[in-house]
C-alpha cells in the first residue's frame, strides 16, 4: 500500500475497551483521534465541531439511533466512514452496506487490517472528492459552451439537463426566473437521452393531471423556495407550501427534490429544483454541485432569449455519444448515467452481473468514451488462463525466464500502454496473483517473469465478474485488499428480468442484426412471441434471448417469427414439470448442457460461420477451452 496523509478520525463506538483499541491502532499508524463517541448524537456533535475527514462507526450504540442512521447523514454531508463490527447478521450487513461505507472493520480488530481497510478508504474517498470537482469543472465548461453553441433558451436549458444529469441525477426539473418576462419551464427525462420540455399552456393539455392541480398552478407565478434539499418531512412540507413541488408530486410521482437559488444577470432570480422519484434521495454532494453551477446557469438568461415558446416538442439531446446499448427501463438509464459519469475518468471500474448480461459491451463504452479510445482495448477472460500462465499472459516474461520461454513475450499490461484492460470474471483470478495485480493498481509498474526492471504503465483496468465478491472475500478466495480497491466505481448491470420493459427493443434489434448479417427471411416478430418472451425469466439473460432469436431465424420460416421452440430446449417456466429439476443444476452443468445444445445444433462446429462460438459470442480459443474443462466430446455432434 502506498504511504497516505494523516487523518482525522473521529471513532463512534459505545464499548470502551474495544474504542481505546481502535485508537491505539490509529495513533500508532500516525492518525489524529479526534474524540470518541458512544451515540449518534453525541458523534454528530463531534462532527459539526471536528469536522473529521473520516469516521469509524458501529452498527449497534448507545441511545434509540443505530450507526447506519448515523451514516446516511454522514453521506449526505459527504464524509467518508467505515463501519466496525462483529455483527454477522446479513439484514443489518444488507442495510449497512447501501449507505455505501468505504470498508468494513471486523471486531475483534487485526492492525494489519485496520490499516489496510482505512488506507483504501482514504484513497477512495480522496478519489471521489477528486472525481467530484472534476464533474463540477467539466459541467461549467459544458454550460459555458452551451451558451455559445445554442441560440434559443429552451434548446440550452436542454442541453444544461443533459449536463446536470452526470452529477445531480433527477427525474424531473423545473427552471424558474422572476426576471421583467417571468417564467417556469419543465423538463421530464422521458429515457437515458430524451427529455419532454413544456411550460403552463403544455400542463393544460396533458389530460391525466387533475383539473385543479393545473388551475392552481396556472394561478400564479409559484413562490419560490430558498436553497434546501428537500428529503422526507421537508419535502412534504415543500408539497404544501408550493404550487411547483405538488404539481411535482402528484402529477409525477416526485418523493424528494434539491432547491438552489441565484442572482440572474438581468437582475432578477433564479431558482432550480431537482427531484427523484425516490425518496430521500438528494444528499450535500448535490446541493454543493447545484450551488456551484447555477451561476454559470443563470448567465444563459439574456433578454434576447428568455422568451418560452407556448407549445414546445419533444427537445432530443445532440450532444450525446451513441452508448450503443439497448435499453430504455429506470435501470438501464441508471447504468448510462453511470458510465458516462466515469468514462471521462482514469478511475478503476467492476462491473458487476450475471452471465449474458453485457458487462464486456458496458466495459468497451467506457472505453470508447474516454480519452483513451485511441488506444487499446485489451480483453483478459481470468477465467480461462492456467494458474501457472497467469503472471506471463498478464505482465509477460523474459527470454529464458523459465522451460519453453524461447523469446520475450509482452504481456497484456504492456500491450494496454496508455489504452484500457478488461479483466474479465476477475474473480476467478489465482490469489497469488490477485497480489502481484494489487501491486500494478498501486504502483503503476509491472515486472516481466525473469526480469529485474520495473516497467511504468499508464493503464486505465476495468474489472468484471459475475461473483459475489464479498462472499469471496469470506471464504478467502479473494483479497479484501483488492475487492475495496477495485470497488472505486461499481457499476451493477441488471439481470434481463429486472428489465423487462427492454425485452421488444433487444429482440427487435437481434433480428434486424441477424437478418442483415445472414440474409434471412424474417423481418418481424409476432405477438405471441412478444408475449412468450415477456412471461419467460431468462437465465442466460441478454446472451440467451440473442442466441434464442437466432437459432429462430434459422429455423423458421416466412417474413415474421412465430416461435422460439422454447419446448425443445430449456423448459418455459410456466406449466413445466421439470423446473425444479433444471433450476437445481449447478452452474457447471448448466454451462455443459447448454454448449452440448448449441454444438448439436451446429453439427459439432466449433468455429467459422454459424460455429457454435459465434452462436454463443466467444472467441473459438475460449470454447475449445471450455469445452475441454467440461468434458463435452465434440464428434459425437457431427
Amino acid at each position: 500500500m502506498e504511504r497516505i496523509f494523516k487523518q482525522r478520525i473521529l471513532i463512534v463506538e459505545d464499548q470502551f475497551v474495544e474504542a481505546h483499541d481502535l485508537k491505539i491502532i490509529l495513533q500508532k499508524s500516525g492518525h489524529d483521534v479526534v474524540g470518541t463517541a458512544r451515540s449518534v448524537s453525541q458523534a454528530w456533535e463531534m462532527v459539526l465541531n471536528e469536522k473529521p475527514d473520516l469516521v469509524c462507526l458501529d452498527v449497534f450504540l448507545q441511545g434509540p439511533e443505530t450507526g447506519i442512521e448515523l451514516a446516511e447523514k454522514l453521506r449526505e454531508k459527504g464524509i467518508g466512514f467505515v463501519y466496525i463490527s462483529a455483527n454477522s447478521n446479513a439484514k443489518i450487513l444488507d442495510a449497512a452496506k447501501k449507505t455505501q461505507p468505504y470498508g468494513f472493520i471486523v471486531k475483534p480488530f487485526r492492525e494489519v487490517d485496520v490499516k489496510t481497510t482505512l488506507e483504501i478508504a482514504s484513497y477512495r474517498h480522496n478519489h471521489s472528492i477528486e472525481m467530484r470537482l472534476q464533474q463540477q469543472r467539466v459541467i461549467k465548461e459544458k454550460v459555458r459552451q452551451i451558451g455559445e453553441s445554442f441560440s434559443t433558451l429552451p434548446e440550452k436549458l436542454t442541453q444544461v439537463c443533459h449536463a446536470l444529469q452526470l452529477s445531480v441525477p433527477f427525474d424531473f426539473m423545473s427552471v424558474l426566473h422572476t426576471g421583467r418576462e417571468p417564467h417556469v419551464s419543465c423538463y421530464l427525462r422521458k429515457t437515458a437521452t430524451d427529455y419532454e420540455l413544456f411550460d403552463h399552456s403544455r400542463i393544460l393539455k396533458m389530460s391525466d393531471i387533475d383539473i385543479d392541480v393545473q388551475r392552481e398552478l396556472l394561478s400564479s407565478i409559484p413562490t419560490p423556495i430558498d436553497s434546501a434539499l428537500l428529503n422526507g418531512t421537508l419535502f412534504t412540507a415543500a408539497c404544501a407550501q408550493n404550487r411547483m413541488v405538488r404539481f411535482a408530486a402528484t402529477a409525477f410521482g416526485m418523493r424528494s427534490g434539491i432547491s438552489v437559488r441565484c442572482k440572474a444577470k438581468d437582475s432578477g432570480c433564479l431558482y432550480i429544483v431537482a427531484y427523484s422519484r425516490d425518496e430521500d434521495f438528494y444528499g450535500e454532494q448535490h446541493l454543493e454541485i447545484l450551488l456551484k453551477i447555477s451561476k454559470s446557469i443563470s448567465e444563459l438568461f439574456r433578454d434576447d432569449n428568455t422568451e418560452i415558446p407556448k407549445q414546445v416538442a419533444v427537445e432530443k439531446k445532440t450532444d450525446t455519444p451513441n452508448l450503443g446499448i439497448i435499453g430504455g427501463s429506470k435501470k438501464m438509464i441508471e447504468v448510462f448515467d453511470y458510465i458516462r459519469k466515469v468514462a471521462p475518468s482514469d478511475t478503476s471500474v467492476l462491473i458487476l452481473g450475471e452471465s449474458g448480461t453485457g458487462k464486456e459491451k458496458v466495459a468497451r463504452v467506457i472505453h470508447e468514451l474516454s480519452g483513451r479510445k485511441e488506444k487499446q482495448f485489451v480483453i483478459v477472460n481470468c477465467g480461462t488462463i492456467s494458474d501457472t500462465l497467469s503472471e506471463s499472459i498478464l505482465f509477460g516474461h523474459e527470454k529464458g525466464s523459465f522451460t519453453g520461454a524461447t523469446e520475450r513475450h509482452t504481456g497484456k499490461f504492456e500491450m494496454a500502454q496508455g489504452g484500457t484492460i478488461f479483466l474479465d470474471e476477475i474473480g476467478e483470478l489465482p490469489i497469488a496473483l490477485q497480489v502481484k495485480l494489487l501491486r500494478v493498481l498501486q504502483e503503476k509498474t509491472i515486472e516481466r517473469i525473469g526480469g529485474n526492471i520495473q516497467i511504468p504503465v499508464d493503464v486505465r483496468v476495468i474489472a468484471a465478474t459475475n461473483k459475489n465478491l464479498e462472499e469471496e472475500v469470506a471464504a478467502g478466495r479473494f483479497r479484501l485488499d483488492l475487492y475495496y480497491r477495485l470497488l472505486t466505481f461499481p457499476i451493477r448491470i441488471p439481470a434481463l428480468r429486472e428489465r423487462m420493459d427492454d425485452i421488444e427493443s433487444l429482440a427487435r434489434h437481434f433480428v434486424a442484426l441477424y437478418c442483415q448479417r445472414h440474409q434471412t427471411a424474417v423481418r418481424d416478430i409476432s405477438a405471441d412471441v412478444l408475449q412468450e418472451m415477456a412471461a419467460y425469466s431468462w437465465p442466460g439473460n441478454i446472451r440467451e434471448l440473442e442466441n434464442r432469436i437466432y437459432r429462430a431465424m434459422l429455423l423458421g420460416e416466412g417474413s415474421v417469427l412465430k416461435d422460439l421452440y422454447f419446448e425443445r430446449t430449456v423448459p418455459s417456466p410456466s406449466n413445466s414439470p421439470v423446473l425444479s429439476e433444471y433450476v437445481l443444476k449447478s452452474m457447471h452443468d448448466n454451462e455443459r448442457d447448454y454448449i452440448s445444445f448449441v454444438l448439436k445444433q451446429c453439427k459439432g462446429k466449433v468455429s467459422g460461420v454459424g460455429g457454435a462460438a459465434e452462436i454463443l459470442q466467444l472467441p473459438a480459443t475460449t470454447l475449445y477451452s471450455k469445452i475441454k474443462k467440461l468434458g463435452i466430446k465434440v464428434n459425437q455432434f457431427a
